[in-house]
């Protein structure tokens, strides 16, 4: 009906609202306090900015207490593994639902690039994109594209670009990518070159030619021109030269 008021989707945005600027006054603390103790490098800086969600942990939260609070949810171990082909550390109880979970989770149970890798792959581009609706923490989306840079294999190339494309649809984006580190920008021109070449060899394979007289090809020839079309778009989003 119209001019009915929606308070349940009022309320949502309210509480999203409220975050947002909590986190935004959050992190602004963090820079004046990283400028104040006169931090070394840009990555010093930019580790007390992403941190500044945590909390020292209380007396009730350390290990050995009676209670056995888990504060932690590393610490529990998967009560059964994944049956999916990207498999999740098994350090990691579950996948997180908000972007405080994912950051816990990212620094305190992927001991490893490929860990990490495999981890965005199993959330996969829906479930980061609603993850980072409000916009990707700083510093993060740097990290992003040097994890999938250094792992990404043929097999991943669709799931990558849709990673990609997620992201680049994420809020205050263009500013993220401004304040990409220069290593981090050259991982990001590196995951595009990898993703041409690995395009290119693919097209060039004798199994993967599309042939008019072949009905059914291993790979269509529609689907390629495709996913080219959106890495060049996604190139221009990222500023790759």
């Amino acid at each position: 009906m119209e001019g009915v008021i929606d308070f349940h989707a009022l309320e949502k945005e309210l509480q999203e609202a409220v975050a947002a600027d909590e986190k935004y006054q959050r992190e602004n603390e963090a820079k004046f306090r990283a400028v104040r103790q006169k931090v070394a490098s840009y990555e010093e800086f930019r580790d007390i900015v992403l941190a500044s969600h945590l909390k020292p942990l209380e007396k009730r939260d350390k290990t050995g207490n009676k209670t056995k609070v888990l504060w932690n949810s590393c610490a529990t171990k998967a009560s059964r593994a994944q049956e999916s082909r990207v498999e999740l550390p098994q350090e990691l109880q579950q996948l997180p639902k908000t972007s405080s979970e994912f950051y816990r989770d990212w620094r305190r149970c992927m001991k490893s690039s490929q860990e990490q890798y495999r981890f965005l792959l199993q959330l996969g581009p829906q479930n980061l994109g609603q993850l980072f609706q409000a916009e990707v923490a700083f510093g993060l989306l740097g990290e992003f594209l040097t994890v999938l840079s250094e792992n990404v294999s043929v097999e991943d190339q669709d799931p990558i670009l849709e990673i990609l494309e997620s992201l680049s649809g994420t809020k205050r984006f263009g500013l993220n990518v401004e304040l990409l580190s220069r290593p981090e920008k050259e991982s990001c021109r590196l995951l595009f070159e990898k993703l041409q070449r690995m395009e290119t060899g693919l097209m060039s394979s004798p199994e993967l030619v599309c042939e008019e007289s072949t009905t059914v090809t291993h790979i269509s020839c529609q689907s390629k021109g495709s996913a080219e079309r959106k890495r060049m778009e996604l190139m221009q989003r990222y500023q790759v030269p």
